[in-house]
This record gives C-alpha cells, sequence and structure tokens, in this order.
C-alpha cells in the first residue's frame, strides 16, 4: 500500500497539473479576447496589382505608399476598423484620384477602385516588431486595373507601414491600442504558441462560415 506520504505527494501534483491546466486555459481565453479586440481596432490595407508583370508590381508599391501617405493626412488618428465605413466614403474618390494619378505619373491608364469590407489575414509580422494575431479584418482594398497580380497585405491604422510608419512612433500606436492590445502585438510569434492555435481556430470558423 502506498505510505501517506507517497499519497499526499500524488495529490499535490495532481492539483499542480490542474491548475496549471487551468491557469493556461484562462491565459488563452484572455489572449483570445485581447486578439479579437486588436481586430477591431485596426484596419487593413490590401492592395492588388494589375498583373504580375515588374512594371505592374512596382507601380502597385508606389500606388501603396501615395494612398497610405495620403489617408494618414485625412484621417490623423481618427480612423478605427469601428468608423472606417463612415470615414472613408467620403473621402473615397480622393483616395482613389490619389492613386490614379501615381498610376498616370507613371505612363499607365488603369483605372483604380477602392472598396471596404472584411478580409482574413493570417497572422503577419511588421517591420520585425509588430504582430498582428490571424482572423478577420475590416479592410480597405484598392484594386488597380484587372486586378490580376499579387497582392500586398499590410495596416491603414495605425500607420504600421512604410512610408507611413516613417512619420509615426511607439508612442502614438500607445494612444490607440490598450495595455493587452499592446502585448498581443509586441509578442514575437516565434515564442507565442497562442499565436498559431488562434490562426488554426480561425482558419477553422472561416471554412465553416
Amino acid at each position: 500500500m502506498k505510505s501517506k506520504t507517497e499519497k499526499l505527494i500524488r495529490r499535490f501534483e495532481i492539483s499542480l497539473a490542474a491548475a496549471f491546466v487551468i491557469t493556461s486555459i484562462f491565459s488563452f481565453v484572455s489572449f483570445a479576447a485581447s486578439c479579437g479586440d486588436v481586430r477591431r481596432d485596426v484596419l487593413r490595407m490590401h492592395v492588388i496589382a494589375n498583373s504580375d508583370s515588374d512594371e505592374d508590381q512596382i507601380l502597385k508599391l508606389k500606388v501603396r505608399d501615395a494612398v497610405l501617405m495620403e489617408g494618414k493626412e485625412i484621417f490623423d488618428g481618427s480612423l478605427t476598423s469601428a468608423n472606417a465605413e463612415k470615414l472613408l466614403i467620403p473621402q473615397k474618390e480622393r483616395l482613389e484620384e490619389t492613386a490614379r494619378e501615381v498610376i498616370r505619373k507613371n505612363g499607365f491608364d488603369y483605372d483604380v477602385r477602392l472598396e471596404i469590407g472584411k478580409d482574413f489575414f493570417s497572422t503577419r509580422t511588421y517591420d520585425d516588431r509588430i504582430t498582428l494575431p490571424a482572423g478577420e479584418y475590416e479592410a480597405v482594398r484598392v484594386i488597380i486595373g484587372e486586378g490580376k497580380g499579387k497582392n500586398w497585405w499590410c495596416v491603414m491604422f495605425p500607420p504600421m507601414c512604410l512610408p507611413a510608419a516613417e512619420s509615426s512612433d511607439d508612442a502614438e500606436l500607445q494612444d490607440i491600442l490598450s495595455e493587452d492590445e499592446l502585448k498581443v502585438v509586441e509578442s514575437d510569434p516565434k515564442f507565442e504558441p497562442r499565436f498559431k492555435i488562434i490562426e488554426i481556430y480561425e482558419k477553422l470558423t472561416q471554412k465553416l462560415k
């Protein structure tokens, strides 16, 4: 028969394991909730090139830069995913004209259109310092010409992508995101397995829709 000491040790081990499981569950639930808040407060950007030719891909990046800078100037900290549609629609033509001007200056006659809607994004790290969790985000789509080329994904608000990010700083990010949200986006996905779990869950959710 097991001694009283062995039984106590066994009970302690079971209690410790149970406490670890419960703590892990609460930690993941909290992390998942913060990921949801990030998706709510961040406005993503999706630029689609006319084609995969070198010229069209270079043009895509030039259009990206111009729209990002114009958007930062227009909204100047007032844009969130929650009010994106309300604020962007009145400025839609201005942003489209900004893109058209870049296209014309580079010798092309493509049309361009800007759309606002939900897009799914995988976990992505920007500038080796900010990681956004996978999931469905409100996004601005800039479609150049036929929109059959490779696309480019980033963030319109807060400004995390060049060149708009060059005129921003960490303090601006702290003004927009909560402390819990900052903990999420500043985590390194290489050492944060919960990012992968979130991505698997979000992809599964997309398939079930």
